[in-house]
């Protein structure tokens, strides 16, 4: 059986996930919720990444979900 896409998202809340953009932009952050149109809030990460192209959160973030392209644990 798969998970639907919103199951996914609710298991990975309070867990630091990378959000990917339509114009190649990562950003990683604490998932602090969604909504339906997989608009998402991130919060500051309990460590920052340092992977180059990816963008850590230093405050919280809203990320409109028609830019979204991934978001992965």
């Amino acid at each position: 059986m798969t998970a639907r896409p919103l199951d996914v998202l609710e298991s990975a809340l309070e867990e630091p996930v990378t959000v990917t953009l339509k114009d190649d932009r990562s950003f990683y952050g604490l998932l602090l919720g969604y909504d339906q149109h997989m608009n998402a809030v991130l919060g500051v990460p309990p460590e920052p990444m340092e992977t180059a192209g990816t963008e850590t959160v230093e405050n919280t973030t809203i990320i409109r979900g028609d830019n979204v392209v991934m978001i992965r644990k």
